[in-house]
């Protein structure tokens, strides 16, 4: 005899809205996947506060970290590691920050986001209209500047691309800033 499970079943939103998470990791709902990872690591949250630092001296930008987005058209909820949007953007309440709020998001790559920072989330956060999504990779000493968001869904990609080196100036137009990267911290090769 087989036994059937009649209760319905709850959307994957529903799920990660209740998911409980163990201490020292992080989930996001990635293109209708969830997808869990242990917390940063020194290196990486240096290289975020460096980057806060900066953008708050500006004093119109809020730059925030462990806030969500929510992106229109997508089964998607991620997490980055700094959302920057201006004052008066978005005033909550909530958990989720509407992605078209946002000027600019970042992520840092770390042994296992090379694949989803690089591939997955530039065509998420085109789709949800951020202006730039600043992607740091202490493995490869670079920061790159993705702008100029186009198209929607899965084809949706930056038109524009800005590559530095840790240690030169990063321009950042959106936020009127030019980023000093001489203080990122690396991390050894990335294996993966």
């Amino acid at each position: 005899m087989t036994a059937v499970d009649d209760r319905p079943v709850a959307s994957i939103a529903d799920l990660y809205e209740n998911l409980h998470v163990p201490e020292g990791f992080k989930a996001e709902l990635l293109r209708g996947e969830i997808v869990m990872m242990a917390g940063p690591d020194w290196v990486h949250n240096m290289i975020v506060l460096q980057v806060q630092k900066q953008i708050l001296r500006l004093e119109r930008w809020y730059p925030l970290q462990t806030q969500d987005l929510a992106i229109p058209g997508e089964s998607s909820e991620p997490q980055p590691d700094l959302v920057v949007h201006e004052e008066g953007a978005f005033e909550g309440p909530g958990r989720l920050v509407p992605a078209p709020a946002v000027t600019l998001v970042m992520e840092v790559v770390s042994k296992t986001s090379a694949d989803r920072d690089y591939r997955l989330k530039p065509s998420m956060y085109a789709a949800g209209q951020v202006d730039a999504y600043l992607i740091v990779d202490p493995f490869a000493a670079r920061c790159v500047l993705l702008t100029e968001p186009t198209g929607s869904g899965e084809a949706a990609r930056y038109q524009v691309e800005r590559t530095a080196k840790f240690g030169d100036p990063l321009p950042v137009e959106v936020l009127d800033l030019t980023l000093d990267t001489s203080l990122f911290r690396t991390l050894p090769s990335n294996p993966g």
